[in-house]
């Protein structure tokens, strides 16, 4: 069973949470994840600030 992430670095952009976490081969990864109900979206990244960028960019697709 994996362990689960533990998020440092947590900011809030919108509806939109950016956290750093290391992946399973304990690389840093940057994840943006939407937290509107029935959204869906999250994405990890390689770079804080696309991270952040793909954050400011999102659109809820359920309003």
């Amino acid at each position: 069973m994996p362990t689960p992430k533990r998020f440092r670095d947590v900011t809030r952009i919108g509806p939109v949470q950016v956290g750093t976490a290391y992946d399973g081969r304990g690389r840093e990864k940057h994840i943006a994840a939407c937290t509107a109900p029935r959204c869906g979206f999250s994405a990890d990244y390689d770079s804080r600030a696309a991270a952040e960028l793909a954050a400011g960019t999102h659109r809820c697709p359920v309003r």
